[in-house]
């Protein structure tokens, strides 16, 4: 705690305490858990180029990649306190935030396409969602995708019996849990930064991701098997601090929005793009065997992982799930 209070006090002093104070420049750090070559590392890059580039050099941002200021269970709480101004945590994180509406992004098979998805993200669901934070000192400013998740571990899945016994790493998400054991999968939280490892030394033994997550943090290498499944979705809401965003000059603000608003089309429209790209590396590496999914097994695994959306009902809220699944016309 100790280090996030001294380093939010040095925020603070850096950027003023007030519009009047505003004269100097204003920096914004702007963390994350991921690689620079992801859909959301190149997204954060855009916005620093395009934030720089509108207000004329009044603001600079500084990118931190890779968890190198802070893990996924650490970056909500720096924000909070204003060590860090800017961060796009993957959407199970509000959770321990009591704002639990956002796990329904992580529900199986609750989008079948990006325009499903859309329908809710760029919609009144959406925007209702994301005005929830205000009240835990955080403002949302966009969603960004990453993508369609796929299955891996040393061993085929092919079925649910497959995942019988298996330890699986899951962020912290209450639906995780219950998608891994639905599957009878043993769920093992695990910061990102550490998969690889775990699953290199066998502490779990498979895991979900994107295919761009799994490509550039390396997964592939030490997992054999992987099927196709896009059961679930991951994304991220680019969130800042509520304190620090309301003390900007309304026009510098309006600049950084201007900003965000291209940002968020560009890192959205380059995340299939990626994904496809991390697919056919991953496919040349010849480490991984990719399995195709009949029209059959899959929809055994929906038979198993659809009541998860019941099981979750009261936790995320009945009525919310109904109006995503209004929204996409499920």
């Amino acid at each position: 705690m100790n280090r996030f209070l001294t380093a939010g006090i040095a925020a603070i002093i850096s950027v003023g305490l007030g519009a009047g104070a505003y004269a100097q420049d204003i920096t914004i750090k702007f963390s994350h858990v991921v690689a620079p070559d992801t859909p959301k590392g190149k997204g954060a890059e855009k916005f620093k180029e395009l934030a720089e580039q509108y207000t004329e050099g009044k603001v600079k941002v500084e990118v931190y990649p890779n968890s190198q200021l802070y893990k996924d269970k650490e970056e909500l709480e720096a924000l909070q306190l204003g060590a860090v101004q800017m961060l796009a945590p993957s959407l199970a994180k509000f959770g321990p935030l009591g704002i639990q509406d956002f796990e329904a992004f992580d529900l199986p098979y609750i989008f079948d396409s990006y325009d499903e998805l859309r329908t809710v993200t760029d919609g009144p669901v959406g925007a209702q969602m994301l005005e929830k934070l205000q009240d835990k000192g955080i403002t949302g400013l966009a969603y960004w995708d990453n993508g369609f998740k796929i299955m891996s571990a040393n061993s085929p899945l092919h079925t649910p019996d497959d995942f019988l016994g298996l330890k699986m790493r899951i962020q912290s998400s209450k639906v995780l849990e219950a998608q891994m054991n639905a599957l009878g999968a043993v769920p093992q939280v695990m910061a990102f930064s550490e998969v690889y490892q775990g699953l290199q030394t066998g502490v779990v033994d498979g895991t979900e991701n994107p295919p761009s997550n799994m490509y550039t943090q390396k997964m592939h290498e030490v997992q054999k098997h992987a099927t196709l499944s896009n059961h679930g979705y991951l994304g991220y809401a680019v969130i800042v601090n509520k304190k620090f965003w309301d003390e900007l000059p309304e026009d510098v603000r309006g600049q950084l929005e201007k900003a965000m608003e291209e940002a968020t089309v560009f890192a959205n429209g380059i995340a299939k793009d990626e994904n496809d790209a991390a697919m056919q590396a991953m496919r040349d590496a010849g480490t991984t065997e990719f399995h195709e999914m009949t029209e059959e097994e899959r929809d055994a695994w929906k038979e198993v992982l659809l009541p998860v959306h019941d099981q979750m009902a009261d936790r995320i809220g009945a009525d919310l799930i109904a109006s995503i699944k209004e929204a996409t016309g499920g």
